[in-house]
């Protein structure tokens, strides 16, 4: 494997894209260390120590692990990359709903070309309303809630507009580096800026549950984590593959078709949105209790049962809540990202057919069949990944989110990324007739 990266490397196109992508990268981990302006940051750095672990950051530690901790800062890159991911799972879901998203995907790379002008309209949209909502919460003491320092040196309405805008543009620019490293570069740019936000919190997690929970602790979360890897890698590997066969056409004086190939059906369809959308659900209801609980006074009873059941990840509500929506949003987003009946259609428009099944509705039929049979086990193993490290790391941690680096999701999101990056740095490879990664 190395030695097929070093032969990349001395391919004068493969080096210039390794290099751009490692030098975007690097731009971006920049600019989540680059404070915004009227941000007070020793005193951000102050607050996190003070509220580390606790839970008036819980409700923020997802999103802040995508941007690589640059949220909870305030950083220049603070919004991340989340606006555009959220952006494009609304314009996807949309496309079943709306006939006018349904056309422009079927137009091609034009109709495509559309798409991702409508999802970059939303994503600043969407940057302009976290903006808002982040810098009003730290405007009021919530976004640390615990810590008796200001973050904000300029609380003016003028002041905080500076800092929207500039927390816009800086998502703006997030946005641009992951289309640049896709067009340019090796991979994909925003799963790419999703993995380094990731990998960047490592070691500082890793740290915590050390200083924390001692070293048979960590030593278990790492075993944890190896297995966890080992088994992502398998299931993400395996797939079914469906033979299809072609027909022979004649075209003037040469033939085409007559050629067997397979269509391959993942075990896990749906990748990581489940596990994101559970994630996301699950912390609205911490977010509501946030927003309404006084600084004085008692909690009232379904706050008392929210920070009891929804908060906890040991709790055994909290993981069968959690189960049981990666679940039920597995089938959702398979169902509507992946259409038997679209698939049949194309394949009869090219000649193409299964061996044993007709043309049409019966191919449909059977591509139905088998994707149902194949989605159970990849949202099980959705499940478990995403439940296993939240039972080791919940029972006597400090926050709700404690170890997240560490976590399932984490763990899906770095190994998916590096497969699909190793994936195609090798075809490339193999373009310019080198050796192959796999032997």
């Amino acid at each position: 494997m190395f030695s097929a990266v070093v032969s990349a490397c001395r391919a004068p196109d493969l080096r210039r894209k390794i290099l751009c992508t490692l030098g975007l990268l690097a731009l971006y981990r920049l600019g989540a260390a680059l404070p915004s302006p009227g941000v007070d940051y020793r005193s951000v750095r102050e607050c996190i120590a003070i509220v580390s672990g606790g839970e008036s950051a819980g409700i923020y530690q997802l999103i802040n692990l995508f941007s690589g901790g640059a949220m909870l800062h305030l950083s220049v890159f603070a919004i991340g990359i989340t606006p555009y991911i959220t952006a494009g799972i609304i314009i996807q879901l949309l496309t079943v709903v709306i006939p006018r998203f349904e056309e422009l995907r079927k137009e091609g790379q034009t109709g495509q070309a559309k798409m991702t002008q409508y999802t970059r309209y939303l994503s600043m949209a969407l940057a302009v309303l976290q903006a808002s909502t982040l810098v009003a919460l730290a405007a009021r003491g919530q976004l640390l809630r615990g810590c008796p320092k200001d973050i904000l040196s300029d609380t003016s309405l003028f002041g905080m507009i500076i800092i929207v805008l500039v927390l816009t543009a800086g998502a703006a620019l997030v946005m641009w580096f992951g289309e640049l490293i896709t067009e340019r570069g090796i991979g994909n740019g925003m799963s790419l800026l999703i993995f380094t936000g990731i990998a960047a919190q490592l070691p500082s997690q890793g740290t915590a549950i050390l200083n924390s929970r001692g070293g048979l602790i960590f030593a278990g979360v790492c075993v944890a984590v190896f297995v966890v890897i080992v088994g992502v890698i398998f299931v993400e590997q395996g797939q079914r593959r469906i033979p299809v066969q072609y027909a022979k056409r004649v075209v003037g004086r040469k033939m085409y078709g007559g050629s067997s190939t397979y269509l391959p059906l993942k075990v896990n369809q749906a990748g990581v949105i489940p596990v994101i959308f559970a994630s996301s659900l699950l912390y609205l209801p911490q977010l509501l209790v946030q927003l309404t609980q006084h600084s004085s006074g008692p909690q009232a009873k379904w706050q008392e049962l929210i920070q009891k059941y929804l908060v906890n990840p040991g709790s055994p509500a909290y993981v069968a809540i959690y189960f049981a929506m990666i679940v039920f949003f597995t089938y959702f987003y398979v169902a509507v990202t992946f259409n038997p009946q679209e698939r049949a259609d194309e394949m009869r428009k090219f000649g193409g057919f299964m061996p044993g099944y007709r043309p049409g509705k019966p191919t449909a039929d059977y591509l139905s069949y088998v994707l149902s049979r194949i989605t159970l086990p990849g949202a099980v193993y959705l499940g478990a990944v995403a439940v296993l490290p939240n039972l080791l790391l919940g029972a006597g941690s400090s926050g709700p989110t404690a170890g997240l680096a560490f976590g399932g999701t984490s763990a899906l999101i770095v190994v998916s990324v590096g497969l699909d990056t190793i994936k195609q740095l090798e075809s490339q490879v193999m373009n310019k007739n080198y050796e192959g990664f796999l032997r």
